[in-house]
């Protein structure tokens, strides 16, 4: 029962601050760029990186784009960069699924630990400023919406795959995660697409649905990778700084790789309507 506490109460502390931080843009920044820090580090443990630059193009690709996006009136070339990053960064994830379902370790040279520092983790948290600030219009109801289809995706997994589990989804990775689990979580993500659109009237329910499929899916591709790096580290948590949960980048790993394919999602969405 004490577990359980601590568990729960950094959770709705966690939960709480970043919902409040969603209404109000500069404090949003700032927030990101503090949990943006903090999973950085806890990253550079995993991958045995002892390097301080990553910190630095973190703080110049993070708060360059935010001033872009947030702060600045002039939109000149701000299309084209977002576009470049955004290949790039979908580019690397694809390289951290081909070695996902590798069965040799990832492999860990330096110019790769770097490229995975930026376009995985930096550009991670700058793709969810832009799902906040999509179209250069600050909505903190759209970057909720997918905040909490990743809390349902993430709790009914682990409710139905507890319960009803029976075949392992990547046991070499994650023994606890089974199949039933996976769809479960996605199912109910679906469900709670249905709401989300009502309640929030940023997007219609058949976009809501395929952000829930794209949550769902890439999601847990993004948790079976950090465990896979985890794994590798020898280790069972990414860190220490909420009690009953582990490390941050353990509670945002889900967000962060999804994070530039429902950006990837907004604009083609745009581009069609």
């Amino acid at each position: 029962m004490k577990e359980i506490g601590k568990r729960t109460l950094s959770g709705l502390l966690y939960v709480s601050l970043l919902i409040a931080s969603l209404f109000w843009q500069h404090t949003l920044v700032a927030l990101f760029f503090v949990f943006g820090i903090i999973c950085m580090a806890e990253f550079k443990k995993l991958i045995q990186l002892k390097s301080f630059f990553p910190y630095v193009v973190f703080a110049i690709l993070y708060l360059g784009f935010a001033y872009w996006e947030l702060i600045s009136n002039s939109s000149n070339g701000h299309d084209e960069a977002c576009q470049i990053l955004l290949v790039i960064t979908i580019f690397v994830q694809l390289i951290l699924i081909k070695d996902l379902f590798s069965e040799k370790t990832i492999p860990l040279f330096s110019s790769k630990r770097f490229i995975i520092t930026t376009f995985y983790l930096s550009s991670g948290f700058v793709f969810l400023i832009s799902v906040a600030n999509f179209n250069q219009s600050f909505t903190p109801l759209l970057l909720l919406g997918t905040f909490i289809l990743v809390w349902v995706n993430d709790t009914f997994a682990y409710l139905v795959g507890k319960n009803f589990g029976k075949q392992k989804l990547f046991p070499r990775i994650s023994p606890k995660k089974t199949v039933e689990g996976f769809l479960g979580g996605l199912f109910f993500s679906c469900i709670a697409s249905y709401f989300i659109a009502n309640f929030t009237e940023t997007l219609s329910f058949t976009n809501w649905l395929i952000l829930s499929i794209i949550v769902s899916v890439f999601g847990t591709l993004g948790d079976l990778i950090e465990s896979k790096f985890k794994r590798q580290a020898n280790v069972k948590d990414s860190g220490v700084i909420m009690p009953g949960h582990g490390g941050l980048l353990d509670r945002l790993d889900s967000i962060i790789f999804a994070a530039p394919f429902i950006f990837l999602f907004l604009r083609l969405v745009t581009y069609v309507s």
